[in-house]
């Protein structure tokens, strides 16, 4: 203390007042930076946030997917089976010369038919065009939260660009390694890409 004392008196009133006018001025500048460094860690992060988000909606579109063809193809092929029996059994039918052979394949179409009419009355859900139809929507769905999700990604990284570029934050920026991020172009060499 006694050293900053003997400082003090030395430099005199004018001297005081510059040191003071500098401290000030290093005060505020390391705040100033303090705060355009922490503004950008934040925005940053919020870019790298949003793309996860991103990530995340195209992960359901991507579940969504072998599920849509799964129930296409097992519902197809069941309606098919069945559509391929009757019709058979119907041609068969025809052909058949005798009584017993029509009773017979008579039975066996009313059987077919009998079992898809089960199946369908105790799980109406099993109509394949509906669960397609469902899935479709889900797909839909999570196309449109992609595309919101986009939207958000690309307003995130103009904010934080917006920043990187600015003055006087950009000294900030370069001297701390913050580099402008890529916008998420859907169309390779538009105007949001490379």
């Amino acid at each position: 203390m006694e050293i900053a004392m003997g400082f003090l008196s030395k430099v005199g009133p004018k001297g005081v007042l510059v040191l003071a006018i500098v401290l000030i001025g290093l005060l505020v500048f390391g705040s100033w930076v303090a705060l355009a460094y922490n503004s950008l860690v934040r925005r940053d992060t919020g870019v790298i946030a949003q793309w996860a988000q991103v990530e995340n909606v195209y992960q359901r579109k991507l579940v969504l997917i072998p599920e849509i063809y799964q129930v296409a193809y097992n519902y197809t092929q069941f309606e098919r089976s069945v559509l391929e029996n009757i019709t058979r059994l119907r041609s068969q039918w025809q052909n058949a010369t005798g009584i017993d052979q029509r009773v017979n394949y008579s039975n066996s179409i009313d059987q077919n038919l009998y079992t898809i009419w089960i199946t369908y009355e105790a799980y109406p859900d099993l109509k394949s065009v509906y669960i397609l139809a469902g899935l479709m929507d889900s797909y839909v769905e999570a196309e449109n939260m992609i595309t919101v999700e986009r939207m958000r990604y690309n307003e995130a990284v103009r904010v934080y660009n917006t920043q990187v570029r600015s003055f006087p934050d950009a000294f900030v920026a370069n001297g701390f390694g913050f580099r402008e991020r890529l916008y998420y172009d859907p169309i390779p060499g538009g105007p949001g890409g490379p």
